[in-house]
C-alpha cells in the first residue's frame, strides 16, 4: 500500500477540535490550506502532550536559537481561533505517533502525525518521505502560530469533564469509583 503524506507548508488554519459531548469526545487535528482540509483523529493524552511539547520547544528555541522577539512568550491575540472544526470532518487516519521539531532554515515549527502502524513498523524521521511507512500529516508553522495552536489545544482539553481531585481521572456527572478511595462512592 502506498504511503500518503499530507504536507502543509503554509496552512491557513491548524487547530485541535472535538466532536461529541464531554466523556464521548473524539479529538481531531485539522489543517486547512486553500481548499484542502485534512483531519486526523487522536487521543486526549496526545493533544495534552503535543501542547506541552510545542511550548517547551518554543521556549528552548527562544533561549538558544532565536533573535530577540522572534518567538513570542504568549500567543498574539490576533491569532486566537475559537471557531469549530471545518465540516465535513473526514478522518484520514488515527494518530499512533507524533514528532515535533524546529527547522532552523525556515525558522518554523514542524509537527508530524503518523498513522497507527503495526508493532514492528518503524516510525520515520521528520522529513522522511520514503514510500514505506505509515501515512503522515506534516504541518509547518511560524512560532507565533505555534503558540496560538498550543493555547487552543489547552482550551479544548479543559472544556471536557473535570478531573477527580484525588485520582485525576475524569469525573462523570454521576461521579465515579475512585481508586484512591478504595472504590467507595460518597453519598450526595
Amino acid at each position: 500500500m502506498t504511503r500518503h503524506i499530507f504536507n502543509f507548508g503554509s496552512p491557513d488554519r491548524f487547530v485541535v477540535g472535538t466532536v461529541g459531548m464531554p466523556g464521548e469526545r473524539t479529538f481531531f487535528l485539522q489543517v486547512r490550506q486553500g481548499n484542502d482540509v485534512t483531519s486526523v483523529a487522536l487521543e486526549k493524552a496526545q493533544v495534552t502532550a503535543l501542547a506541552e511539547r510545542v511550548d517547551q520547544l518554543l521556549d528552548e528555541a527562544a533561549e538558544s536559537r532565536s533573535e530577540e522577539g522572534e518567538i513570542p512568550e504568549v500567543a498574539p491575540p490576533a491569532l486566537a481561533d475559537s471557531a469549530p472544526l471545518d465540516a465535513p470532518i473526514v478522518e484520514e487516519f488515527r494518530v499512533g505517533a507524533m514528532a515535533l521539531g524546529w527547522d532552523e532554515a525556515s525558522r518554523r515549527v514542524v509537527i508530524e502525525a503518523h498513522a497507527v502502524a503495526g508493532e514492528e513498523a518503524e516510525i520515520p524521521d521528520i522529513g522522511d518521505d520514503d514510500d514505506d511507512g505509515p501515512d503522515t500529516l506534516r504541518v509547518w508553522m511560524t512560532p507565533s502560530y505555534a503558540r496560538a495552536f498550543a493555547e487552543r489545544a489547552r482550551h479544548v482539553i479543559s472544556a471536557g469533564r473535570p478531573p477527580c481531585p484525588f485520582c485525576s481521572q475524569p469525573l462523570d456527572p454521576q461521579g465515579h469509583i475512585c481508586p484512591r478511595s478504595n472504590g467507595y462512592r460518597r453519598r450526595t
